[in-house]
């Protein structure tokens, strides 16, 4: 178990899972579900719903574009592990809450030899973690991989987060020694992020909040680092500019609106390989112009959920 960067040869990945029921009322998020703007008016029909009952098609499609997703790594030779379903008892636990197994990055990652489970903020993917936790118990527990847990976060009242503290994976982003960790108010918080500096810095990492409005959710809708020296970023949702170490690194700019449909979400499955929306054939012009081979599938039922490639993967193994 062991994760060298974003863009090291990916060797084992986990893959998601395509479940989702919308919570019984918007008020039990505190704020806006974080979608594209074109799944606004299909979500307005699942509140307390099951997505794939509202919509069996696109739920069908969903699926494929993860399986497809699958496919890809397999030809590229990396290992693809999946989590389970929810269960009926954990579905029925979700009460009106509602339940979510869609975005494998967020309730856990690895940084160097650490598995490290976080805390999301929405309610109802607090219990996404359960899904990949016969997976991690079974991959990480034989190894010298450490494999951690954040606090339990403190009760709040219905539609308010409280204190946390919270930590997503698509906040994490990992260069070596180097980890960057978003911070718009909506996913982690300053708690969390001190806990990850208290947690990592002991073993030689620097920790570097990078500041995010308030409507963007994770810092992989910001920044996604292609290869050493190369990223694509949305100067638009970085009020402060990329960190300090990356400011010297070739920029691949895209757009608010770009940046809204996951242009920043793609997957480095190597230095010299990354997958793409086939939305984005003017990021992917640029990459090929800077030597990079792009493998383009459709995630556009995917991208509705506000998530994409990178959001759909969490490496196990990303090293030379």
């Amino acid at each position: 178990m062991y994760v060298e960067s974003e863009f090291a040869p990916l060797r084992t990945v986990v893959v998601s899972q395509s479940e989702f029921r919308a919570p019984a009322e918007a008020a039990i998020l505190g704020h806006s579900m974080p979608v594209e703007e074109s799944a606004v008016e299909i979500l307005e029909a699942v509140w307390g719903k099951d997505f794939g009952e509202v919509y069996p098609a696109q739920q069908k499609a969903w699926e494929a574009e993860r399986d497809a997703l699958a496919a890809v790594l397999t030809r590229y030779g990396v290992e693809v592990l999946r989590p389970r379903l929810f269960n009926e008892d954990e579905k029925a636990a979700s009460d009106r809450g509602g339940y979510a197994n869609f975005f494998v990055r967020d309730p856990w990652f690895t940084v160097g030899d650490h598995v490290i489970e976080g805390v999301l903020q929405f309610p109802h993917r607090r219990m996404e973690v359960l899904t990949s936790r016969d997976l991690l118990l079974e991959r990480v527990m034989p190894t010298p991989a450490k494999y951690v847990s954040l606090l339990q976060p403190a009760k709040s009242p219905l539609g308010h987060p409280g204190p946390g503290p919270f930590l997503e994976g698509g906040d994490v982003l990992v260069l070596g020694s180097h980890v960057f960790v978003g911070h718009s108010g909506m996913a982690t918080n300053d708690l969390g992020v001190a806990w990850l500096s208290k947690y990592l810095e002991p073993f030689g990492y620097t920790v570097t909040p990078v500041d995010l409005p308030e409507h963007v959710l994770h810092l992989d809708c910001a920044i996604g680092l292609v290869r050493e020296g190369l990223l694509i970023a949305c100067p638009e949702r970085l009020p402060s500019g990329l960190p300090e170490v990356l400011r010297g690194w070739e920029q691949i700019e895209v757009s608010e609106d770009q940046a809204a449909a996951m242009a920043t979400n793609g997957l480095p499955i190597d230095p010299q390989t990354y997958i793409l929306d086939a939305e984005f054939t003017d990021v992917g012009t640029a990459l090929q112009a800077r030597g990079i081979t792009v493998e383009y599938l459709d995630f556009s039922v995917s991208r509705l959920f506000g998530g994409a490639f990178r959001c759909s993967t969490q490496p196990l193994l990303r090293a030379h």
